[in-house]
């Protein structure tokens, strides 16, 4: 493979593989970049790196046109850990460089320092080992914290939780005051979607699916995102749904959906959301 990555943008539409494991997540990923994906999104704890790395190295794409993010683990923060535990990730995912590293969650009760692990994270890009350094479910305070170690310019994006039933807006201003880019992940809030009354109204008007519809909206407010699938005939409906520009009454509906009902929320790990 060719490994030295040229890709500064970030792909608006990824395939994430949070929760497949084994043979799950190599066919969905094979089937991924046989419709279309080239931006593919795992993680540390996800524990499918290796699998990600396996369809990856099996795919007739070619590297320059892939764009591979994954996320370092909370065990993972310590300065003297993180750099090695990204090698670690590159060698599952039979990669030489990955396009984009993250902070998968900020570290609990901030037992370590933002500082610390944005300067670790900062370092592995400066050694080449990835090619743009991000974080995601950091408070409005904690990425105020990166951005005083690393500058803004250096966040390639925040990744959160973003969808029609959390949006998260308090969030979104912060992070788009500081110039960073936003991807959403759980846009389709696990398929719940694609059975409100209002969106499936605002599809069956478009003549496209709810999900289509969730991730226009999305779309539509310059956000990356990065939904999961297995099935081909979803992923490629995700993938190349008909660019629909919703009307500006559709997106007041839309905002109408607001619940604040957070999916990942985990104990323990989640900081005091903003």
């Amino acid at each position: 493979m060719n490994t030295n990555t040229q890709h500064t943008a970030i792909p608006d539409i990824g395939l994430g593989t949070f929760r497949l494991q084994g043979q799950v997540v190599i066919d969905s990923v094979t089937t991924g970049l046989d419709v279309g994906y080239r931006h593919i999104d795992t993680a540390q704890i996800y524990g499918n790196e290796a699998e990600v790395g396996q369809a990856l190295a099996a795919s007739a794409v070619k590297r320059d046109d892939l764009f591979v993010t994954t996320k370092i683990w909370i065990e993972n923060l310590q300065r003297d850990k993180l750099i090695f535990s990204l090698k670690g990730s590159l060698h599952k995912l039979r990669l030489e460089q990955l396009d984009l590293t993250l902070i998968h969650w900020p570290s609990p009760q901030d037992a370590i320092p933002v500082a610390e692990y944005m300067a670790a994270l900062a370092e592995a890009k400066a050694q080449g080992l990835t090619a743009a350094i991000g974080v995601s479910n950091f408070t409005n305070a904690q990425l105020q914290q990166a951005i005083d170690m690393v500058g803004a310019a250096q966040i390639a994006t925040q990744q959160v939780e973003i969808h029609p039933f959390l949006q998260n807006r308090k969030v979104i201003d912060f992070v788009r005051s500081q110039g960073i880019h936003i991807t959403a992940y759980m846009p389709l809030a696990y398929g719940k979607v694609v059975v409100d009354p209002v969106i499936v109204a605002i599809a069956a008007q478009y003549g496209v699916t709810p999900a289509q519809v969730a991730l226009s909206w999305s779309l539509q407010q310059g956000f990356a995102v990065i939904p999961s699938s297995t099935k081909r005939a979803n992923q490629e409906a995700n993938l190349h749904f008909k660019r629909i520009t919703l009307s500006p009454d559709d997106m007041a509906q839309m905002a109408t959906l607001e619940r604040g009902e957070r999916l990942a929320n985990p104990d323990g790990l989640a900081p005091q959301w903003d």
